[in-house]
């Protein structure tokens, strides 16, 4: 009996329900003031029950004030034998008697419409993804020459996963969720307060003006060099912008000097004239040990008027803000207090060390922001290279392919010094982590294991067939590849932004916090308690070798020395060695840290250490230089999952040098954070070694 009249009876309930909003004394005022109606609408009111008129649900809705959508077919109908009058007013006592009966019925109507109402929301979320998702394409296929491509090569398994967890975030909005700076698609934590980079670039392009006098002051100056001091975020991003870019007509020349090994900070000062030179001490917190030192070493270095050839870029408010202002430094720029250091090369850590050397900032950031739109949070996941660039990590990562392999054309492959410290430090916590290889060369699919993916960046003039080739090998082997074509130097701005998103998708299906670094304070407080003790004694503490092999002086903690000694480490350094990496073992990856200059001569000899440990073990292999790495990968190491095998490399430093007004020297410094960091290796349980040339 109910059949066919509970949906138009609804409809006119509803339609006394609007006759008596616009009835009230209240709308009758709005209306007053101009206010308009807002009609009702029946929406797509095709007949689908064949027992019924085909223009039913058009001849009983029709009243003032209201729009009918039809299909066509309905609409001929109605034309032709439809017959019109003001229905939605007539026999309202019955339309109340068939929602009473549906009632008693046991029918809740509410209870349906509640279901209707989800079900129709999520019917037209899925087809505005739908649309969205053209557009991206459409977008995509017409700035092909503007957007850096990428393509993403997974195995069967792996892609299943990473396709369920892209319909996944499709289907809950994640997207739009972390645009909207909601906590919840990470931790629940505090990762709100640290997503200022997603619009730093619109910020920034806002700037553009300031940028530009700003370069144009450093070119009247007639500098021959800039040296940034800084450290991590405040560095590696400058670096990247120096070996991309290289020098450029008519500007000074960038250099990075992010060490406190005394015969590093000698070398760089040997390469300039300090009067000659503009130095930006890049810092967020204003506290941090080595651009302080190193500030204090070449102010003193720069002699009379020191302070016009001084830049500073920190935070507002930060201890190196007060320095700056009152020894008069040239000029202070204000860092974005909610942008951590590793997300911070798009803001005025990388723009100021950029403008200095002549990047056309409008350019940069006018590219970048063309990526900023292409993982933006109206482009579906399916559509979004950050997003899906995530997911393929998050998703390797389930299958035990955490360790990234970074390789590029040679002109932008500093990007990986960059990406490296962004993906460790963001991922390594809490047993957890995607462990970045820069700088590791590509070989064979035999010489590695079960647990890599592999990312490329390729400038897309690069005519290096080799690389390709080995990479087709590797994805042949069952690897996942990810390739990228980066348009020109200058889009490199794009990768900043994408390897952003990407990380914190991951990190957001890993279940970590990726803004935070909770273990880096660790090792600064080690570094901090050795410090104070040189300070009272004139001397680090005291420490004995577990053996010595000629000029060489092994050192570990007891646990490590006690398994080594029982795989057969004896008197001699072969034997330490050969005890220390048979460790290694399937899934783990090998660490060669060393404390040293870090020049040619001993990259390629730590490099050697490393080709060798990977051919031998097919293990994967990481290559930091202290205390650089300290602010890169080290959170990885430590609060990553227990997966590595360290080797820790030291020397004496014959020819140190002091830093101005403190009682320690930079080899003191550099020596405190070798002993730190080792020693909070040792407490976290990881395998480590350390050899101390003497």
């Amino acid at each position: 009996a109910l059949k066919g009249k509970v949906a138009i009876a609804n409809a006119k309930l509803a339609y006394q329900h609007y006759l008596k909003v616009i009835g009230s004394e209240r709308w009758k005022k709005l209306a007053a003031k101009g206010a308009q109606v807002q009609r009702l609408l029946w929406a797509s009111t095709g007949t689908k029950n064949k027992a019924y008129s085909d223009v039913l649900y058009v001849e009983e809705l029709i009243g003032r004030d209201t729009v009918n959508t039809v299909p066509p077919a309905t609409l001929d109908a109605f034309r032709d034998h439809g017959k019109p009058r003001d229905s939605l007013e007539q026999n309202i006592p019955d339309a109340e008697r068939v929602l009473e009966d549906l009632a008693k019925s046991g029918i809740s109507l509410d209870a349906i419409t509640d279901t209707l109402v989800d079900d129709g929301v999520q019917l037209f979320a899925e087809a505005f993804d739908k649309l969205l998702g053209a557009v991206a394409q459409k977008r995509a296929a017409i700035l092909a020459s503007r957007i850096n491509a990428q393509t993403i090569k997974l195995p069967a398994d792996i892609e299943k996963d990473a396709k369920t967890l892209s319909e996944g975030w499709r289907a809950n909005g994640t997207i739009r969720a972390l645009w909207q700076r909601d906590a919840r698609v990470w931790t629940g934590g505090d990762e709100a307060k640290w997503l200022g980079w997603l619009d730093v670039v619109a910020r920034e392009q806002n700037e553009v003006e300031r940028y530009v006098a700003f370069s144009g002051w450093v070119k009247s100056k007639n500098f021959t060099d800039i040296v940034v001091l800084g450290m991590g975020g405040s560095s590696l991003g400058p670096e990247v912008l120096a070996e991309t870019y290289g020098q450029i007509d008519g500007f000074p020349k960038l250099r990075i000097l992010d060490s406190t090994d005394p015969a590093q900070v000698r070398r760089t000062e040997a390469a300039i004239n300090p009067n000659k030179t503009l130095f930006i001490v890049s810092s967020k917190s204003g506290g941090t040990t080595e651009p302080n030192a190193l500030m204090e070493y070449f102010f003193v270095r720069a002699g009379a008027k020191a302070a016009e050839r001084f830049v500073a870029v920190t935070d507002p408010g930060s201890s190196l803000e007060k320095v700056a202002t009152a020894r008069g430094f040239a000029q202070i720029f204000h860092g974005e207090p909610t942008i951590g250091g590793r997300y911070s090369v798009l803001s005025p850590f990388g723009l100021v060390p950029a403008a200095a050397a002549g990047i056309d900032i409008a350019e940069f950031l006018g590219l970048a922001s063309a990526m900023v739109r292409s993982c933006g949070p109206d482009v579906p996941p399916a559509e979004n290279p950050g997003v899906q660039l995530g997911l393929a990590l998050a998703a390797s990562a389930k299958y035990g392919r955490d360790k990234l392999t970074l390789t590029g054309s040679k002109r932008i492959a500093d990007f990986g010094a960059w990406a490296e410290q962004l993906i460790a430090e963001s991922t390594g916590k809490n047993g957890k982590a995607l462990i970045p290889l820069e700088g590791e060369p590509l070989g064979k699919p035999d010489i590695y294991g079960r647990d890599r993916v592999f990312i490329d960046l390729r400038l897309r003039d690069d005519s290096d067939s080799a690389r390709e080739t080995a990479l087709a090998a590797l994805e042949a082997a069952g690897n996942p590849v990810v390739r990228i074509t980066v348009t020109s130097p200058a889009h490199i701005g794009q990768e900043f932004f994408r390897f952003e998103i990407a990380t914190a998708v991951a990190g957001a299906v890993m279940g970590v916090n990726p803004f935070d670094q909770p273990d880096v304070e660790a090792a600064k407080a080690k570094t901090r308690e050795l410090t104070s003790a040189f300070e009272t004694s004139g001397a680090l503490p005291a420490e004995t070798a577990v053996a010595t092999d000629g000029a060489i002086s092994i050192f570990t903690d007891a646990a490590n020395t006690d398994a080594l000694r029982k795989s057969g480490a004896d008197g001699d350094l072969a034997s330490w060695l050969k005890a220390h990496l048979s460790r290694i073992k399937a899934g783990d990856y090998a660490a060669a840290l060393a404390y040293l200059d870090r020049n040619d001569a001993n990259i390629a000899a730590i490099q050697s250490i490393r080709k060798t440990i990977r051919d031998s073990k097919q293990a994967a292999t990481c290559v930091g230089f202290g205390p650089r790495f300290l602010h890169s990968t080290g959170q990885a190491y430590k609060g990553g999952p227990n997966n590595g095998v360290f080797l820790q490399i030291t020397s004496d430093n014959s020819d140190d040098l002091d830093v101005p007004g403190q009682k320690i020297s930079f080899g003191v410094i550099e020596a405190a954070q070798a002993r730190g960091d080792f020693d909070v290796l040792a407490e976290r349980g990881r395998r480590a070694l350390r050899l101390h040339i003497t």
